[in-house]
């Protein structure tokens, strides 16, 4: 399958119990989640979107609009599995900050202190890379993605960081802001260099399982399908050309940096615990929610943490995720400081971005009202 486009778009930017239903006043006024879907579907020609919403009391509802399969016209499953894409990176930068916390890893220590001479190139040296900087996008690392292969194919970790190290670093350790899915890569090669386990064990087991994310799993090697009921994900290039199905995709390509699958509830769950200090201690919470003005792919005023980014509120306040792209899917949310949460899942990636605007306004919209 060849998606080369796709591919260099993507990865810019994982027990939930039965769903209990909002308060009665809350459900007789007008829903902004489901209106919200609705006009993604009917104005920006999106085939599905779907949400999950959990209030500060806890309350969780789920929502979808649109169809799961253009071919087949079947439903949109509620709260199905979609690949997340970069909502990967916060389950990466966890587990590092945890083997932090355990003493294992420490943040302002070169990379080279663990992945001894793997890290070099033209202005790149990982003696002067510091941990702290792979996780926080100021590294001056190159991304990989431009230089992918145009038919997409399994490829280890150790090929996607030997792709970004053929090219010249894009500024020295420190002195700027970029997004780049190499530190990622990087930061799960630290993982795995450390505990001596693969990073997909690691994940499962410091954040799935001790969460009870029932939907939430990384892909095994060459897994290319969605394992529970799933929307299709479709790629175009602009609203006007056909869709493309790219459900089934190897996504080893995304690794640490996007591989996740997993479900808008489960999202919620993760960032909700993640924020409410479920996952890490509060040391290592306060570096992660440090930050430094971010750029694209980010929403203005923006800025990047320890693989969390928080974004201003229209009503004042921020809140806190990351979002994903991946060929087929975008997701974007996370919690406010009132501990509400919401993910929005849309089944097309395009290059023209105007869609995730109105996405992005959805959220908005959940976490305000």
């Amino acid at each position: 399958m060849a998606v080369p486009t796709a591919i260099a778009m993507a990865v810019g930017v994982m027990a939930m119990g039965a769903l209990t239903p909002p308060p009665a006043s809350a459900a007789a006024r007008p829903d902004t989640v489901q209106q919200g879907l609705d006009a993604l579907v009917r104005s920006d020609g999106l085939p599905a979107a779907l949400a999950g919403f959990k209030d500060r009391d806890g309350h969780n509802r789920t929502y979808t609009a649109g169809v799961g399969d253009v071919a087949t016209g079947a439903k949109v499953p509620k709260d199905g599995q979609v690949r997340i894409g970069s909502n990967t990176k916060t389950f990466t930068a966890v587990v590092v900050l945890q083997l932090v916390a355990e003493g294992k890893i420490h943040l302002d220590a070169p990379v080279d202190t663990y992945l001894p001479g793997l890290v070099r190139g033209d202005g790149i040296d990982g003696r002067r890379i510091k941990v702290r900087q792979i996780l926080q996008q100021t590294s001056g690392l190159p991304d990989y993605l431009p230089y992918l292969d145009e038919d997409v194919r399994y490829y280890e970790p150790r090929e996607l960081l030997d792709l970004a190290l053929q090219h010249k670093a894009d500024f020295g350790p420190g002195e700027g802001w970029k997004y780049s899915n190499t530190n990622y890569v990087l930061a799960g090669l630290l993982v795995e260099k450390v505990t001596k386990h693969p990073l997909a064990e690691e994940v499962d087991r410091r954040v799935i399982k001790h969460l009870g994310l029932r939907h939430t799993y990384f892909p095994a090697p060459r897994d290319a399908t969605i394992r529970e009921p799933h929307p299709h994900g479709y790629y175009r290039g602009s609203a006007d050309q056909p869709l493309q199905d790219v459900t089934e995709m190897d996504p080893s390509w995304a690794w640490a940096a996007g591989q996740i699958i997993s479900t808008n509830s489960d999202l919620n769950r993760f960032f909700t615990a993640l924020l409410d200090g479920g996952l890490l201690p509060e040391a290592q919470l306060a570096q992660m929610r440090t930050t430094v003005r971010a750029g694209a792919p980010f929403a203005s005023g923006a800025r990047y943490g320890l693989g969390l980014v928080s974004t201003p509120l229209s009503c004042g306040g921020v809140y806190w995720g990351h979002g994903g792209s991946f060929p087929g899917y975008e997701t974007r949310g996370g919690v406010n400081e009132k501990g509400r949460a919401v993910n929005v899942a849309v089944t097309v990636q395009q290059d023209d971005k105007t869609p995730m605007k109105h996405v992005e306004g959805v959220v908005d919209a959940a976490l305000c009202r």
